[in-house]
């Protein structure tokens, strides 16, 4: 029988109030808060980004504020920048490709919850983001459950990404769509 982890994680119906699950979120809570509370060269810093991410803590810069659920299902490239006030919803995995420039208030969702309002009273599920390198996400865009973002595209300010954008493109609005290729 899969933990209540596990079938998170798969993107399955699972119960977010399982011990094992708040505990994980309250880790990643203080992890947060005592990264935001260094001093941006602070050699501690580093080692705290390397534990709260899954993978690419050795070259990602934050600056704070910075929130996640778990920071686990977040995987970076080399030389990823979040700006202020990111909230990464990250109950599926959350990839991001190398040298991709996130800019303040973005938020990123891989959580979802059912229609039928007694099953969301007692389960959630998700789906898992990936966005390419290269990227730049401008600032207060959302990027939805689900949602892939093709190498080198970018993301205009206040965008809503409800479905797939390809590589190599100018894509804004809400919803956001395809403006314009980028040669």
């Amino acid at each position: 029988m899969p933990t209540e982890r596990e079938k998170m994680v798969a993107g399955e119906l699972y119960d977010a109030q399982d011990p094992e699950l708040v505990a994980a979120r309250g880790r990643a809570r203080f992890a947060t808060k005592q990264l935001d509370a260094l001093a941006y060269d602070d050699p501690l810093r580093r080692k705290q980004l390397n534990q709260l991410f899954g993978k690419g803590g050795e070259s990602v810069s934050v600056t704070p504020p910075f929130f996640c659920d778990y920071g686990s299902q977040i995987e970076l490239g080399d030389n990823v920048y979040f700006n202020f006030n990111c909230v990464l919803l990250d109950v599926c995995p959350i990839r991001i490709g190398a040298h991709t420039l996130i800019g303040p208030a973005v938020q990123i969702y891989t959580a979802l919850h059912p229609l039928n309002a007694e099953l969301r009273r007692k389960q959630e599920y998700g789906r898992p983001v990936t966005i390419g390198a290269d990227v730049w996400i401008g600032g207060g865009a959302v990027i939805l459950p689900g949602v892939s973002i093709g190498d080198r595209a970018v993301i205009g300010a206040g965008s809503v990404v409800t479905r797939d954008i390809p590589a190599d493109v100018l894509a804004a609005g809400n919803p956001c769509r395809v403006l314009r290729s980028i040669s």
